[in-house]
C-alpha cells in the first residue's frame, strides 16, 4: 500500500550554514521563530533558499505590523501563529495581507493564484483531550491548523500528544501534525497516514528532536527521517 504523500516542515532554523545544509534535503517548509523567549529566536539574514522550499515565519501574540515587517524582510510564504491569537486577529491579518492599499512590492496581490497567497496557520496545543469546537470561529479564515503538544514552552517541548484525539477531528481545514516528533515516531506516523484521521493531514512539523542544540539541526537524522517517510509500507 502506498502511503499518502505528506509535506515536511523543519522548524526553529537559526544558523546560516546549518540552514544551507538543511535546504539540500529539500523539505517543503522551513520555519523561522520570532519570539524573544525562545532559544530558537531568529535574527540576521536568511541566505538564498530554493524557491521550492517555502519560508514560514512563526509568531507569538505580536502585532500585525511586526508580522508585516518580517514578511517584507524575509519574503515569507506562510505565517504560523503560535499564541492566543483570536479569530478576529487572524481575519485582520488576512485582510491586511491582501489589502489593495498596502505596497505590493512584498505582499502577494489579492488576485494572485492560490499558490502565491501567503498562508496563515493557527496553532492549537493538545495533551490528552481537545475540544474541537474551539476551531469553528477560525474556519474559512486560516489555511491550516497546526496541532502541537501542550507544555510549558511555546513549542519545542520534545514530546508528542495522543494522536488518537484526532479521530474526533470534524473540520475540513487541513492540519499539520507537530509536537515532539523524532525518528522514533516514524512507524507511528506511517501507521497514522493509513488511518481515516489523516484525511486532512497536510504536513509533519519537526523541531527539537532533530537538534544538536537549540536551532542547530542534525542533518543525518533529518535525512534518515525523510527517507523513512518516503518508504512504502
Amino acid at each position: 500500500m502506498k502511503n499518502k504523500e505528506v509535506k515536511i516542515k523543519i522548524c526553529g532554523m537559526k544558523f546560516p550554514e546549518n540552514i544551507q545544509e538543511v535546504t539540500l534535503l529539500q523539505p517543503d517548509y522551513l520555519g523561522f521563530i520570532f519570539y524573544e523567549k525562545s532559544p530558537r529566536n531568529f535574527e540576521g539574514k536568511i541566505l538564498a533558499i530554493p524557491s521550492t522550499i517555502k519560508k514560514t515565519g512563526v509568531f507569538v501574540d505580536t502585532s500585525i505590523d511586526f508580522i508585516l515587517q518580517k514578511v517584507k524582510q524575509y519574503d515569507f510564504q506562510a505565517i504560523q501563529l503560535h499564541g492566543n491569537e483570536s479569530a478576529a486577529y487572524c481575519q485582520d491579518l488576512k485582510d491586511t495581507l491582501i489589502s489593495d492599499d498596502r505596497p505590493h512590492r512584498f505582499l502577494k496581490p489579492v488576485r494572485s493564484s492560490e499558490d502565491d497567497k501567503i498562508k496563515i496557520w493557527k496553532v492549537f496545543s493538545i495533551k490528552d483531550t481537545f475540544d474541537f469546537d474551539v476551531l469553528k470561529p477560525y474556519e474559512g479564515i486560516v489555511d491550516c491548523f497546526l496541532f502541537d503538544t501542550k507544555g510549558k514552552e511555546k513549542g519545542g517541548n520534545g514530546y508528542t500528544f495522543d494522536w488518537s484525539v484526532l479521530k474526533n477531528y470534524s473540520s475540513s481545514t487541513p492540519f499539520i501534525l507537530s509536537g515532539g516528533i523524532g525518528l522514533e515516531e516514524t512507524d507511528s506516523i506511517l501507521s497514522f497516514l493509513k488511518g481515516p484521521e489523516s484525511n486532512y493531514l497536510y504536513a509533519i512539523d519537526v523541531n527539537s528532536r532533530f537538534e544538536i542544540e537549540p536551532g542547530l539541526k542534525n542533518i543525518e537524522k533529518l535525512k534518515e527521517f525523510k527517507n523513512l517517510l518516503s518508504v512504502d509500507r
